[in-house]
């Protein structure tokens, strides 16, 4: 840890990228675990939500269930040092491949939502986009059955209960055009957006280097920018609870607590 804190006093502009690992501590839960390993029930993906109906109503019974607790879940002590480290500039961008919206409930400004947002939902027909929050209260009084259950909370808003017969759960259509209403994430089998892809490599190219916060990197998405900082030869430091896909590129890698280590860069002194 002392190694990597002297590393991160050295340069005075790092892109911080943040994977599920951050969220954790908040008690979100992670896809993957310490070895990078699938621990969970695949997720509906892009191409099932969008051409199946049954598919949207596992999708929706399980976010029906899942987004108390997402709607409720708190910054941790990892969200609360970045905003710190953003506020004394040695963080240029925070870049994170969560949806849950939390290092923006902390406090961070500068933050690009590489896989998009739960507490949004957009009409993939006329593009019409609303507040998830007020959905609710419609899932709820047009599934009663379903809002009694509760269920394990997903990383993405979710509740695993596909144990269910999901063929009575009715689903919101959009109140403009009546078409689909879809969660402003990037699902599994969706591709993020080039622009926002455009906008996060640039401020890769602008940083001094990169640190990678709770995230094993096995996801494309991710791991590019450890390509793209290693090809620029600029330090890549990684802290994770568990190994990830770009240790041997990495400069220094850390095992540990997210918030331990990141609440320890922003107590140290510089040149630590």
């Amino acid at each position: 840890m002392q190694t990597a804190i002297r590393l991160l006093n050295s340069q005075s502009r790092w892109l911080v990228l943040t994977g599920a690992g951050v969220s954790a501590e908040s008690g979100v839960p992670t896809y993957r675990n310490r070895r990078g390993e699938w621990q969970r029930k695949p997720p509906v993906t892009h191409q099932e939500f969008v051409g199946n109906h049954q598919a949207r109503q596992r999708f929706w019974a399980r976010n029906l269930v899942g987004w108390r607790f997402m709607s409720n879940a708190q910054p941790n002590a990892a969200h609360n040092a970045l905003v710190g480290l953003e506020k004394t500039g040695v963080v240029s961008c925070l870049v994170t491949q969560n949806v849950d919206g939390l290092h923006q409930r902390a406090g961070s400004q500068k933050v690009i939502d590489l896989h998009g947002r739960v507490d949004t939902v957009s009409c993939i027909g006329c593009n019409l986009r609303l507040p998830r929050a007020p959905l609710q209260t419609w899932l709820e009084s047009n599934n009663p059955d379903f809002a009694k259950l509760a269920g394990a909370i997903a990383p993405d808003g979710d509740a695993d209960v596909d144990n269910l017969d999901h063929s009575a759960m009715q689903v919101p259509d959009c109140e403009n055009c009546g078409g689909i209403l879809k969660p402003d994430a990037v699902f599994f089998g969706d591709s993020v957006p080039a622009q926002r892809v455009a906008d996060a490599e640039q401020q890769m190219q602008d940083a001094d280097g990169l640190v990678v916060v709770g995230s094993s990197l096995v996801a494309f998405s991710g791991y590019r920018f450890c390509l793209w900082a290693s090809k620029q030869n600029k330090p890549i430091v990684i802290i994770n609870d568990g190994s990830t896909r770009a240790d041997e590129i990495a400069t220094v890698t850390v095992a540990g607590s997210c918030g331990d280590v990141l609440q320890g860069w922003l107590q140290s002194p510089s040149g630590f």
